[in-house]
């Protein structure tokens, strides 16, 4: 990991060399970056990948504004913050996580989610932050007609591009974490499922310029996987601590139905009453029946996939915990022994001593010889 002191070295770009030191490659790659915007021939260049391009002016009443649209040099300034997030993602680990999970003593199992889980809270939770920021300063949570109206979104103000190609940037650093953090093959795949969906999800909503329903649909899946997270974590911190996991089952459920009647009304009755419906990729217009079924069809079915995903853990989970109080009622309990007899001698006992009745001892004294 990154600026972490290492006992023993790896021949140079080996493979154990670059998953060792993947975090301190991409700094010099980002520091080259930096270092170019202080000269003039290559500060140009530098910009492309530090800014995000395509700006244009819009005239308004006062004075003129900036506003940004997508375009091919998009990937090199995702490139530039993927290997930002690399190295966020290996100080993050190294100087917060590893401290912490060394304390838990945690297997291999729970270390893995531990560190997953770990990356991800602290992600949603700026992300959550970032978007709130974004809704409420843009007005989007204060006009829902927003949403639809004078689509298409073509020019985008700077915070919310920069927020896109920040979260294509995470998400896309995602995969190459999986080799890099020797993520266990029996995750792998379940992994690549939901890196594979919110790109798909944040890609096309970025590129059909549907960016303020993807504001919110993100802040809304993004708050629950919050809590999801976070309950893991003080889950493997305390095993009996199981409070927010239900907090997150009657979050998740909610949001599943929010974003899936948002996404309904903001395509299927806001778009569809729009004026502009033909289909022109020169303009960022995508507005027709075909476009908006598939966009629709694509929602639906990642929502329904979750809520399969959810009511399946959740059945596997009550399963798993009635089996358990089944299998302590069925144990039998301990025979109890039966207490032992004990037999007293005729009499009564005085300060430990055996008495007769007559007040003479039982026993029969033994006679001196002369």
């Amino acid at each position: 990991m990154a600026f972490r002191r290492r006992t023993k070295s790896y021949p140079l770009f080996s493979q154990e060399f670059v998953i060792h030191n993947h975090a301190d490659i991409g700094f010099c790659l980002v520091l080259c970056v930096l270092i170019g915007l202080m000269f003039e021939v290559t500060a140009k260049t530098a910009f492309l990948f530090i800014l995000p391009q395509y700006n244009v002016s819009v005239p308004t009443a006062d004075s003129e504004t900036v506003h940004y649209h997508y375009g091919p040099k998009d990937l090199v300034t995702i490139l530039f913050y993927v290997f930002i997030t690399i190295i966020l993602h290996a100080v993050v680990q190294e100087y917060i996580l590893d401290k912490i999970s060394k304390r838990l003593h945690l297997s291999k199992v729970k270390h893995s989610k531990f560190n997953e889980s770990g990356q991800l809270v602290i992600f949603h939770l700026s992300s959550v932050v970032w978007c709130f920021y974004v809704v409420v300063t843009e007005g989007y949570l204060t006009n829902p007609r927003s949403l639809w109206e004078d689509y298409p979104h073509v020019c985008l103000p700077f915070q919310v591009k920069f927020f896109y190609l920040c979260q294509l940037a995470y998400w896309l650093h995602a995969l190459p974490e999986l080799y890099f953090q020797k993520v266990r093959k029996e995750e792998i795949p379940r992994q690549l499922q939901y890196i594979c969906l919110y790109l798909a999800h944040i890609a096309g909503a970025y590129l059909l310029n549907l960016s303020r329903l993807g504001l919110i649909l993100l802040l809304l899946q993004y708050c629950t996987e919050f809590l999801f997270h976070m309950a893991r974590l003080f889950y493997f911190a305390d095993e009996n601590n199981e409070k927010l996991f239900n907090a997150w089952a009657a979050v998740f459920g909610v949001t599943r139905l929010f974003s899936l009647t948002l996404a309904v009304l903001a395509i299927g009755f806001g778009l569809a009453r729009m004026e502009n419906q033909a289909f022109d990729p020169e303009k960022g217009n995508f507005n027709t029946l075909l476009c908006r079924l598939c966009m629709l069809l694509l929602v639906c079915a990642a929502q329904a996939w979750l809520m399969w995903r959810f009511i399946h853990s959740q059945l596997r989970h009550w399963r798993e915990y009635w089996n358990e109080q089944s299998a302590k009622r069925r144990v039998p309990a301990a025979p109890r022994l039966p207490a032992r007899l004990i037999k007293r001698e005729s009499g009564y006992h005085e300060n430990g001593v055996v008495k007769a009745e007559n007040g003479t001892s039982p026993r029969t004294k033994k006679l001196k010889s002369p």
